[in-house]
């Protein structure tokens, strides 16, 4: 199989894909790609959120046009979704997009594709193979009888071939599904079959609560089998809960600086303040602190000091109180309304 770190490497736009580079978090707007500043002004949110490369849909050749636009007023990679149409990726390439999500295998024939290839290629334009179980070839489901992970594969690898029979070689994949372990499975027979990176997610995995659960679970399992180069947690409605979510995945692993993690108690009956307020306080007294830092928030005194020990600073808790720890030090007694305050200046102290 091969591991993120053997993946060849790919360039969009000076941001390095694959080998031993960074796993990055992508996101998509949901805006009309036609309508450029209201594209630009999600795009910029996203950036804010730490969205790495960003895609945008282009069903028509207004949007191809607004790409251009796009482009020139934001600072991450770029990426243009075609279906069908060839002369869109053209477009588009000609606009300065700095990568194109297409299936070769839907746009038309051989010449077409090779019209894609050969230009994407001299203007430095990497292609990312995005294969869904809801629209595999009709031969392949036949084949199979459904859209298993081999036939995902199947069809992914068809698709490469294509590319790769035009010396085109700056390739990602995405192979997913919106079933968890099929799509686990799916990324796993083609890490044994190729080095080319991969972009991780769950498709149609839903919104809010569930979609996080089921993104986190299939993306979480694939990272910690060392698979994945890029990844998009996909979440009906506003796509920076994607960015805020996969960062916290990659967090989880240990793939990005942890910037501020603050851990918590479950809370049970010893605790006697209200701590999920006081750590939702503690959240947003945080939420602008750029270095890195771990926070506990921990509701009594049975797990509370060993825990608050562990982090840079912390809290253990008692009756409308909180014994305030720096490296395991006690500092000083706070009331359950001070607690945010109380550690935020002291990390601010530290910092």
């Amino acid at each position: 199989m091969f591991l993120r770190e053997d993946t060849r490497k790919v360039n969009i736009a000076g941001l390095t894909v694959g080998g031993n580079s960074n796993v990055y978090v992508q996101s998509m707007t949901n805006t009309k790609t036609q309508d450029a500043k209201t594209t630009v002004n999600q795009i910029r949110a996203l950036e804010d959120a730490g969205c790495e490369i960003v895609r945008v849909a282009v069903p028509d050749m207004e949007a191809a046009t607004a790409v251009h636009e796009i482009k020139q007023q934001i600072k991450i990679p770029l990426v243009a979704d075609i279906h069908f149409d060839y002369r869109l990726a053209v477009e588009c390439i000609k606009n300065g997009v700095d990568k194109i999500r297409l299936n070769p295998g839907n746009i038309g024939g051989e010449e077409r594709v090779k019209i894609v290839a050969d230009l994407a290629k001299e203007r430095g334009v990497p292609i990312r193979i995005g294969v869904n179980g809801g629209s595999l070839e009709k031969d392949i489901l036949a084949k199979y009888g459904a859209p298993t992970a081999e036939a995902i594969v199947e069809s992914a690898l068809r698709h490469v071939s294509l590319l790769e029979k035009f010396d085109f070689y700056d390739i990602i994949v995405s192979l997913k599904s919106s079933n968890v372990l099929r799509t686990i499975e799916a990324y796993k027979l083609f890490a044994e079959k190729s080095d080319i990176p991969l972009h991780l997610g769950v498709t149609e995995a839903g919104g809010g609560f569930e979609g996080i659960v089921k993104s986190s679970a299939g993306i979480g399992s694939m990272l910690s089998l060392g698979l994945g180069n890029t990844l998009r947690v996909s979440l009906t409605g506003n796509p920076v809960k994607e960015v805020e979510t996969g960062k916290e995945i990659l967090k989880a692993f240990d793939l990005i600086e942890k910037g501020v993690e603050i851990i918590s108690c479950p809370t049970c009956g010893r605790t006697n303040v209200d701590l999920e307020k006081t750590v939702q306080a503690v959240k947003l007294k945080f939420k602008d602190y750029k270095d890195n830092i771990t926070v506990a928030v921990m509701g009594c005194a049975v797990n509370g000091p060993g825990e608050a020990k562990e982090a840079d600073i912390g809290v253990a808790c008692g009756t409308g109180e909180g014994l305030i720890f720096k490296k395991g030090e006690i500092l000083c007694k706070v009331k359950e309304e001070k607690i945010a305050e109380s550690l935020y200046k002291i990390a601010k102290e530290m910092g």
